[in-house]
């Protein structure tokens, strides 16, 4: 008899689409759905970067092709924004006023880009990189042997930085205390960072935090960042690599624990029996740390679906990460993380 098992998968990224291929192995009669608030299907933004290279079609992105899901028997709902959770009717609240019933729920909703209150005023004249559309208007933004602005300058920040200045424009990268984030670096180890990120060709600016942005009329430059001390930068755009903040508002009122993220513990599983977590949303359980943490990088998060997926159905399975957290300098000087490594 068909399985009745209702799985829903909050989220369209690595963790929700390894976590609905997994449940389909181990139950090939359940019904799944995955809900994305994107409109386009599960792609690699770890690719993101190569759109400088001139790999421009959002097709060339994408882990499955478009057939994959209906020959999985997977549902997938796209352009679907979930408003709120109630953990007591088991049922998801969407946007256009529909409720979606489950029996098996895995949120898997990512993080979205941090900005520092002091910056929010400034959010329409910054680009972010974190999905295949805007990528595609930093990269159009940039003239040939254009400068990009980089604040803060996160781990994946200098990801993209790489591939900006290989392909012939300058980026220029407005330190903050978040630089190298989510890595932890002693102060002594960030000199050396720094200069492994000269060694690649970045320009670092060192000389205070942001104080404000402006668009610059007519042709060449398009922005303008001012720094506390007065300086000044021009650049074609400005780009935000304050680190990630995870994507809950919509679980405001469903008694889930959180922090920062939702807490979970090793099996990757929230306070409700029928509830997990996988990827950038949530913080697990470290005894070794004592501690509720993110895991970053794609290695991780794959696993965590995978961890979910097995728990979801009915085999039990602990996350335990396998990716270094420590940053490395190659032997040419240059920087390399870990969390920079996907299949």
């Amino acid at each position: 008899m068909p399985s009745s098992t209702h799985h829903v998968v909050l989220g369209n990224g690595i963790a929700g689409n390894h976590a609905a291929s997994v449940i389909r192995e181990r139950e090939p009669d359940s019904r799944i759905t995955i809900v994305s608030a994107g409109a386009l299907l599960f792609y690699n933004r770890y690719d993101l970067p190569n759109v400088f290279r001139g790999r421009q079609h959002w097709v060339d992105y994408l882990v499955h092709p478009p057939e994959y899901y209906e020959s999985r028997n997977i549902t997938l709902r796209r352009k679907t924004q979930v408003t709120e959770l109630d953990t007591r009717t088991q049922t998801l609240s969407l946007a256009h006023r529909e409720t979606l019933h489950y029996d098996k729920l895995l949120i898997a909703t990512g993080g979205h880009a941090y900005i520092p209150e002091r910056l929010l005023d400034y959010t329409k004249l910054m680009l972010g990189f974190h999905n295949f559309i805007v990528a595609m208007q930093a990269q159009k933004s940039v003239r040939k042997g254009g400068t990009v602005i980089m604040l803060g300058g996160d781990v994946m920040g200098i990801d993209l930085a790489r591939t900006v200045i290989a392909t012939g424009h300058r980026v220029i990268l407005v330190l903050d205390s978040r630089t190298f984030w989510p890595h932890e670096v002693t102060p002594s180890e960030r000199v050396k960072y720094l200069q492994a990120l000269t060694n690649m060709g970045v320009e670092v600016q060192d000389s205070g935090r942001v104080e404000r942005i402006e668009m610059i009329s007519g042709t060449g430059s398009a922005r303008r960042v001012f720094l506390e001390n007065g300086e000044h930068i021009r650049g074609d755009v400005v780009m935000p690599f304050y680190g990630l903040v995870p994507t809950v508002d919509f679980l405001a009122t469903s008694g889930i624990d959180m922090e920062r993220g939702i807490l979970v513990n090793p099996q990757l599983q929230t306070v409700r029996d029928n509830i997990w977590a996988a990827g950038d949303v949530c913080q697990i359980w470290s005894a070794k740390h004592n501690a509720y943490r993110f895991f970053y990088g794609y290695r991780n998060v794959k696993a965590m679906g995978e961890v979910a997926a097995h728990n979801m159905t009915g085999k039990k399975a602990t996350f335990t990460s396998t990716v270094s957290e420590e940053l490395v300098i190659n032997r040419d000087g240059t920087l390399y993380s870990p969390y920079w490594e996907y299949d």
